[in-house]
């Protein structure tokens, strides 16, 4: 059976399981250079993916809308178009409305066919796409484990479910905090870099006419927050501010952010824009963990349980970090694509799950676009064979940054080696190179990417962290040999790749670590500023601001700038 999973709004996107086998996941961001966070947009993109894909829509067995909504709308409706008019597809609501005996409830409309031979289409809660995204993708679900699952994303609160008898029983268990995964984001654009003008966002759907401003800046201001000083006697002053919070959830950290901002040499005298953001991210960091070890040890009895992990607020390394230090689980499981870029592939999990009897899921981190045709180049480029090898020997004699590009595309929103620049990691002014490039700030780390069987020799704890989702600390002997990837408080965001895994990032490290000695290397995303990963050679070329494209066993040079 072939299910076709549909994302619709931000972060849209298409996935198809055949079996319970996932074909593909491509986002609209990876598509011609798009916006990052863009919606599916139009439905006539629907059958022009497929066919990217060799498929037709009447290939297709079942369709599944993921669950979403917009402001005031009732029935719950997403907004796209077909044909370029305005189409209204009504759709499962976002929620379940915590505690509901059935938070996996299958909807059916039969507003729109998105093929011949099907008749309507189904949708999921999204949160229920979170829930068994991640649980179908991790290794529990492989061995038939049951598992606790917390998700928390930008537009709900915190929440816990027990995923039992291989995914078909899902319940609640808990709330763990009363505030909704934006908290965070509307806080910190108060402050700093992100300071920016609020008054029209819509706290019911976290979206408004720049809503990509404010999902962009959960990351940044993680990263933002090395600048700071966690000042642990404010604590009890944001737990006296925030029990004085309207009760609406989604606008706490807003409010919390202004009063702050307007108060703070009374409220908190001394602490600076960074300082109040590592704070305030340390404060729910160590509130979720509280949430956590009460439900644990109240209904565990001392056992440790399984814990999978969804939703954009997954993403934060520090709070993933935290709940793994505190030693209530035996295995936590994310995968890379825990925010909404996972949503297609979640919702298709949630049919193939109801509908058959397959409950894992058989994927490949490489499931994303093929790369385009190399395409026009602009005048003055060449290029020449070159295998990973001969790569890796220009990585350590040249030392200048290389566009990746290479075979499928990575699932999710972090670049793992095929749509990636990497660099020697030797040089401590790499990262002020690669941040001026990419036009980001210079507080912006840069990751590693790093063998894996070397990984707790470089890095603290180590070990295995394939999709750059825990914190890590650099070690001191290791410090001055990578600097480059050394955040401002000695962590870095940690990519291991096994020197035996079939990609072409594993042989190109292998062979640097024979050359050198060093088993890392940098990796940053490979794209324009706001947007999605470059599509093809031709779109990283006119982007212009690395000498050196590799792909597949083909390196293209911009010719030598003359006149300077």
């Amino acid at each position: 059976m072939l299910i076709c999973g549909v994302k619709v709004s931000h972060d849209g996107g298409l996935a198809v399981i055949d079996g319970n086998r996932l074909v593909f996941s491509i986002e609209t961001e990876k598509i011609g250079n798009d916006r990052r966070y863009s919606p599916l947009g139009d439905l006539s993109r629907v059958p022009d993916i497929l066919r990217s894909e060799g498929m037709e829509p009447e290939d297709i067995d079942r369709f599944v809308v993921d669950g979403w909504r917009t402001a005031g709308e009732n029935p719950w409706t997403v907004p796209t178009s077909r044909n370029g008019d305005p189409l209204a597809l009504p759709v499962a609501p976002y929620v379940d409305g915590f505690l509901s005996p059935d938070p996996l409830h299958r909807y059916t409309f039969t507003d729109h066919d998105f093929g011949k031979s099907t008749s309507g289409y189904a949708s999921y809660h999204h949160v229920a796409n979170h829930l068994l995204g991640a649980y179908c993708s991790s290794p529990f679900a492989a061995r038939g484990d049951d598992t606790l699952a917390l998700v928390w994303d930008g537009g709900i609160t915190a929440r816990l479910y027990e995923i039992s008898s291989r995914g078909r029983s899902v319940r609640p268990v808990a709330g763990l905090l009363p505030f909704r995964g934006n908290v965070f984001a509307l806080f910190c654009s108060q402050f700093g870099p992100f300071r920016a003008d609020t008054s029209q966002f819509d706290f019911a759907t976290h979206v408004d006419a720049d809503a990509d401003h404010y999902r962009s800046i959960a990351g940044k201001a993680m990263a933002y927050a090395a600048l700071g000083q966690v000042e642990q006697d404010a604590f009890p002053v944001l737990d006296t501010l925030l029990a004085e919070m309207p009760e609406a959830a989604g606008e706490r950290g807003l409010a919390l952010g202004r009063r702050l901002a307007a108060e703070r040499a009374h409220l908190l005298p001394g602490l600076s824009d960074a300082d109040l953001v590592a704070t305030f991210q340390e404060y729910l960091s160590r509130a979720l963990v509280s949430a956590l070890t009460a439900v644990v040890h109240d209904g565990h009895r001392g056992r440790r349980p399984r814990l999978v992990m969804a939703g954009g607020c997954a993403l934060n390394i520090k709070w993933n970090s935290a709940i793994r230090a505190a030693g209530l689980f035996e295995e936590i499981w994310i995968p890379p694509f825990p925010n909404d870029s996972g949503a297609a592939i979640g919702t298709a999990c949630c049919e193939m799950v109801s509908t058959t009897e397959h409950h894992s899921l058989v994927w490949d981190v490489r499931g994303g676009p093929r790369p385009g045709p190399v395409g026009t180049l602009p005048e003055g480029w060449r290029v020449q064979d070159c295998d990973e090898r001969r790569l890796a020997g220009l990585l350590h004699t040249d030392g200048s940054p290389v566009v990746v590009l290479s075979g499928r595309a990575e699932l999710g929103p972090r670049a793992l080696g095929s749509r990636s620049i990497i660099a020697p990691a030797t040089d401590a002014g790499t990262k002020d190179l690669l941040n001026t490039m990419k036009d980001r700030a210079a507080y912006r780390p840069v990751a590693p990417v790093c063998l894996a069987h070397r990984a707790s020799e470089v890095f603290d704890p180590g070990g295995d962290d394939p999709f750059m989702l825990f914190d890590h600390r650099v070690r001191p002997q290791w410090a001055g040999r990578v600097p480059a990837v050394v955040h401002l408080d000695g962590t870095a965001r940690l990519q291991t790749v096994s020197s035996a895994s079939d990609s072409a990032i594993a042989r190109i490290l292998t062979a640097y670590e024979e050359l050198t000695g060093i088993p890392v290397l940098c990796n940053t995303s490979a794209n324009g500023n706001g947007r999605g990963f470059f599509p093809d050679v031709a779109s990283a070329a006119e982007w212009g601001r690395a000498r050196y494209i590799w792909a597949d066993g083909r390196l293209y040079t911009r010719p030598e700038k003359t006149g300077h």
